[in-house]
């Protein structure tokens, strides 16, 4: 197995105003997650969140202890939420915790003094793994969570091609996190946005995983200050950081599924600071 790591500094609204392209690409998008046997992160300064990826091939691989974080475990002082995004049935090993995970589903693990590793059930058909990890002052338990236990509101219509039902999964209305909260927003056949209106939540950051995302049809991220917008194309299987002073939305050229990861301030799901659409600039 290999484990990749890199890291990723916070930027300025100001100096991100006068990104080009490559360094917005540089600085925010993630996009190489998934690879045979490797598990691959990034540690941003955002919040310290980590975003990462695994795909165990015929052998179990092991959520390392990279060196920024100095620990002897992973999650000595961090939580994890990990998502099952593809492939076939997947397992996750917390010491003698073991968990199996189908297509969609997913698992929290708290802060401990424990070895995590990554299996597939199925060489042939390997798992995909996406998670998030932040910071944590304290334990709180382990749970498995699918569609079933979700918070589930269905929002928008097919009229402004923004149909979708947003799974609230890891949040404090499910289970107990010290800041960690991740949820996964499915849109239906002919819509195409997400998160309009736009917000911010500026004691939070947040990481977006598109996925679902037809081989052909690509993502439009939409970041930056809300009078100072941006854009990343974005493919399938990638992932884009959030700061706290950026909107976070996108439109694809197909509907898609994604993945919402929050670590911050407060667990308050509902605080945001709303823009109207055509405000936006």
């Amino acid at each position: 197995m290999k484990t990749n790591y890199e890291l990723r500094y916070a930027a300025h609204p100001d100096d991100a105003k006068l990104y080009d392209t490559a360094r917005l690409r540089r600085d925010f998008l993630i996009e190489k997650l998934f690879e045979a046997n490797e598990v691959n992160m990034v540690y941003s300064m955002y919040d310290r969140m980590i975003v990462g990826g695994a795909m165990p091939v015929g052998e179990k691989l092991l959520l390392d202890a990279i060196p920024p974080l100095r620990q002897p475990f992973f999650l000595r002082n961090r939580e994890i939420g990990i998502y099952h995004v593809g492939g076939g049935a997947g397992i996750v090993h917390a010491d003698d915790h073991v968990v199996e995970l189908l297509y969609k589903e997913a698992l929290y693990l708290g802060a401990g003094d424990r070895s995590v590793w990554f299996e597939s059930r199925d060489p042939s058909s390997p798992a995909l793994f996406y998670f998030n990890s932040t910071t944590a002052h304290r334990n709180c338990p382990d749970k498995k969570i699918t569609k079933v236990d979700a918070v589930t509101a269905e929002m928008g219509s097919r009229e402004t091609a923004n149909h979708r039902w947003v799974n609230k999964m890891i949040v404090n209305q499910v289970l107990e996190t010290c800041q960690l909260q991740m949820g996964m927003t499915e849109l239906a056949p002919g819509s195409v946005w997400n998160t309009m209106p736009a917000h911010v939540h500026s004691r939070r950051m947040e990481a977006y995983f598109y996925f679902e995302v037809p081989r052909e049809q690509a993502v439009c991220h939409f970041m930056g200050e809300p009078f100072e917008t941006r854009h990343i194309w974005m493919r399938d299987l990638q992932a884009v950081l959030s700061p706290e002073w950026s909107i976070h939305s996108a439109a694809a050229t197909s509907a898609y599924t994604f993945i919402w990861g929050m670590g911050g301030e407060n667990l308050d799901y509902a605080d945001q600071d709303f823009f109207g659409i055509t405000d936006l600039r």
